[in-house]
């Protein structure tokens, strides 16, 4: 009986389990959007677009180092399922056949090297220039 309420009381302590999609809604969604459209200049559009990062030199990183990703409060391995997740759900034809998920471990490591700051809508706009090929529907433009 003991045992028993001291696993009650640990599993009360423990945070809760959240799906992606959940994760997305409380940390994500009031500037991308439900629909990952963004909010402006200063939040780009992800459906069509998120995925193509990872074709490129420096896109799987970029994903991460993003200041809202970087700085988000989510533990490492939460924002491992979210961005995979986030990939899956706003652009799934873009996800190349050789895409290995992030892991927590990758996600921390990426991490540690910090946000871009002021730098990342330029990096963003020099990593978007790397798509093969660019649609006419992927604006190239800093905003």
């Amino acid at each position: 009986m003991i045992l028993a309420f001291g696993q009650q009381a640990l599993a009360a302590d423990a945070p809760p389990v959240r799906s992606a999609q959940t994760m997305w809604m409380l940390n994500c969604q009031g500037c991308h959007r439900a629909d990952g459209g963004g909010t402006g200049s200063a939040v780009p559009p992800m459906p069509g677009i998120v995925a193509r990062f990872l074709g490129v030199p420096g896109g799987r990183e970029y994903l991460i180092r993003v200041p809202g990703v970087a700085a988000s409060p989510l533990p490492d391995d939460s924002l491992a399922v979210l961005v995979n997740w986030m990939l899956k759900k706003f652009d799934p034809e873009n996800i190349p056949g050789h895409f290995t998920p992030y892991t927590p471990e990758e996600v921390s490591s990426l991490r540690k090297l910090g946000a871009y700051g002021e730098e990342a809508g330029a990096i963003r706009v020099a990593l978007m220039r790397s798509f093969v090929p660019v649609t006419s529907t992927v604006r190239l433009r800093d905003h």
